[in-house]
């Protein structure tokens, strides 16, 4: 059975973006210091299609070949004219707003997001990463198999949560951590 990882970056305070919801790579969450290489090769998935591009970085998918990111997440990449950031993975966004998918290889879900995951998971394959947000992050809490959080040394006060939604509490067991001289800390955790 596939597992579902949320894997995201966050501040101190567990905010995942600023209050805007922008992209938080580069204003909030730095991309420079000693974590980049090691994050690069741990996980090279989550460098998306446009940065690729750029770094001429084209390494083999190593943990995920599938992609679940909710509708405002999404909406980062669409407000800079990306409309697949992750073209090396099946993608799914979900949205009861959107009517179609802007682009043809991604797979818009209208329906339960945890009904699908579900079913992705039963399917063959890699794992799944849920990349964001908060939101779809905190409907889909039950279904994470493994939190990584990239802690971030940074305090914004306000923004998006990591988990956004009311109070229901998941528990997780701390399995590993890494902590770098940049300030981030990887932390790894396991559902109970």
């Amino acid at each position: 059975m596939r597992t579902l990882t949320y894997l995201v970056a966050s501040t101190i305070d567990g905010f995942v973006a600023g209050p805007d919801g922008g992209d938080p790579t580069g204003s909030i969450f730095t991309v420079e210091g000693d974590h980049m290489q090691p994050l690069l090769e741990a996980f090279p998935e989550m460098v998306p299609t446009p940065a690729r591009e750029q770094m001429n970085f084209w390494p083999e998918n190593k943990n995920f070949d599938t992609v679940v990111e909710g509708r405002n997440s999404y909406q980062v990449g669409l407000d800079v004219g990306v409309t697949n950031a992750y073209r090396h993975l099946e993608h799914y966004v979900f949205s009861t707003t959107m009517t179609e998918a802007p682009d043809p290889d991604v797979h818009l879900v209208r329906t339960d997001p945890v009904a699908k995951v579900r079913e992705l998971k039963q399917q063959d394959g890699k794992g799944i990463w849920l990349v964001g947000g908060g939101r779809l992050a905190h409907t889909l809490r039950h279904e994470i198999d493994e939190l990584v959080v990239k802690l971030n040394p940074v305090v914004i006060g306000s923004g998006i949560p990591l988990f956004n939604g009311p109070f229901d509490k998941v528990d997780f067991e701390l399995t590993d951590s890494r902590t770098f001289a940049s300030g981030l800390v990887l932390l790894t955790y396991r559902r109970t």
